[in-house]
């Protein structure tokens, strides 16, 4: 991100931000001469020792260390809510229960299942093949009944496991299924008894049922929403720009999330309504399966997501610190320091190539001793990262150089006359630049007028 300054010649030119800790007055300014009543005047002063900093400048965003949005697992109501907005909350606290009649019947059903299944020795000398087609299809529909009830549930570890449950599930039935297809071709073909054929389609018959009656008691125990983080409560969904995108981008880096939270769980849950629009479920309310009922928001360590540009980008690496000003907080400045640098690139709000930067943010402070208010996840920032420093440089004031055919360059005055003498830049700052090569302390350059000025003029 570059910083909108008015463009200097030369160095300024550079597409980097540069920002020096002291300023040109450490210079020793002098007036030259003028070289024609109509030419403008032309500025000298002298290199100098100083030390200077190279700063870039990034749009940020405030960001929480985690949000989960918890969701209703299936249709009913509300039954009862335990915890009150703005409420904090630990991981594996009740906070809400949903009654969902829809569940339990399914719960009661597959109960009665398994205890037929049970009871019964298998499926009887008839259509043997018949009957395992028609298990075949009741595990299905309850697999993937499960699969899909599975996917709504917002506790991130919770629905992990389910899905694991009913792959799993799937897995075992599917090696029983085969065992009773083989054993009914078999007697088909003669080559094998009735009864293990009944046997083995038994095992199939009551495997299904009691997988049935397990996943659909896991639907019914997610019912009570637990918190899957530490944070505080708020009602209903993240009323942001309604994507997964848009609520990811409020929250730390995936490897900064707690062990098991999936972001992608995080960031998919149901986009709230526009702001304004309030989200709460009431107690008694009605839900569908994926209604946002409460949002566990992790305050605890808050970050910074800067979007750097890909011309700043290769400066920047973790351990760097650098300066925030907030929107919200005007005079106040607060500490950053950077913890990764994403690999991928993403496009800038302005279209170009940029990386995010994911950084620990600190305290404020109005000037040296005033604290200053702890803002809130989302809230707009602007980073100044100090991502190179050199003391004791040689430098000129930025104004001085100047770029010739690709290179860079100042005028150095000797007796009297202008030389143009190719340099190599080194740290950059806003005012003051560190020359590398081709300028030694106390050689006068050209500060003003560079562009008025020819080899071998008399300047001065």
């Amino acid at each position: 991100m570059r910083r909108l300054d008015p463009p200097r010649p030369a160095a300024a030119m550079r597409p980097r931000l540069l920002t020096a800790l002291f300023a040109v007055a450490v210079l020793t300014l002098t007036s030259a001469a003028s070289c024609g009543a109509d030419e403008p005047s032309i500025a000298l002063a002298s290199a100098t020792l100083a030390p200077v900093t190279e700063e870039i400048d990034a749009p940020a965003t405030v960001t929480a260390r985690a949000a989960a949005t918890l969701t209703a697992p299936a249709d009913g109501t509300l039954a009862s809510l335990r915890v009150e907005p703005g409420q904090r909350v630990r991981r594996g606290q009740v906070l809400a229960v949903v009654n969902s009649p829809s569940a339990r019947e399914r719960l009661r059903q597959a109960r009665a299942a398994l205890s037929a299944a049970k009871r019964a020795g298998g499926g009887g000398g008839g259509d043997l093949a018949g009957s395992l087609a028609g298990t075949d299809r009741a595990a299905a529909e309850a697999h993937s009944a499960a699969r899909t009830a599975a996917k709504k549930i917002s506790d991130p570890e919770l629905r992990k496991a389910l899905l694991a449950q009913v792959e799993s599930a799937r897995r075992q039935y599917a090696a029983a299924a085969r065992a009773a297809d083989r054993a009914v071709r078999e007697v088909q073909r003669g080559v094998r008894n009735l009864n293990s054929a009944v046997g083995a389609l038994a095992t199939a018959q009551r495997l299904q049922a009691q997988q049935a009656y397990d996943l659909a008691k896991a639907t019914v125990d997610a019912l009570t929403l637990r918190a899957p983080i530490a944070g505080v409560v708020q009602p209903g969904g993240v009323s942001t720009a309604g994507s997964a995108s848009a609520l990811a981008g409020l929250l730390e880096a995936p490897g900064g999330l707690p062990a098991g939270l999936d972001p992608a769980v995080l960031g998919g849950a149901p986009a709230g309504p526009p702001p304004g629009v309030d989200t709460a479920v009431p107690v008694g309310g009605r839900v569908t399966a994926g209604t946002p009922v409460l949002t566990v928001v992790d305050t605890g360590e808050l970050g910074l997501l800067a979007e750097v540009d890909e011309t700043d980008v290769l400066l920047v690496r973790a351990g760097l610190t650098g300066t925030v000003e907030l929107d919200a907080v005007p005079g106040a400045t607060y500490a950053a320091r950077v913890r990764s640098i994403d690999v991928l690139p993403s496009t800038s709000a302005r279209g170009g190539v940029s990386y995010r930067v994911r950084l620990a943010l600190g305290a404020g402070r109005f000037g040296e001793a005033e604290p200053a208010p702890i803002p809130r996840p989302g809230m707009n920032a602007v980073l100044r990262l100090r991502v190179r420093e050199a003391a004791e440089a040689v430098t000129v004031p930025a104004s001085a150089v100047f770029s010739m055919d690709g290179r860079d360059a100042v005028w150095l005055v000797r007796d009297g006359r202008a030389d143009r003498a190719v340099v190599t830049v080194g740290v950059q700052g806003q005012d003051l630049v560190q020359i590398v090569d081709g300028v030694q302390p106390g050689d006068r350059v050209v500060v003003r007028g560079a562009d008025q000025v020819s080899d071998g003029q008399e300047v001065g």
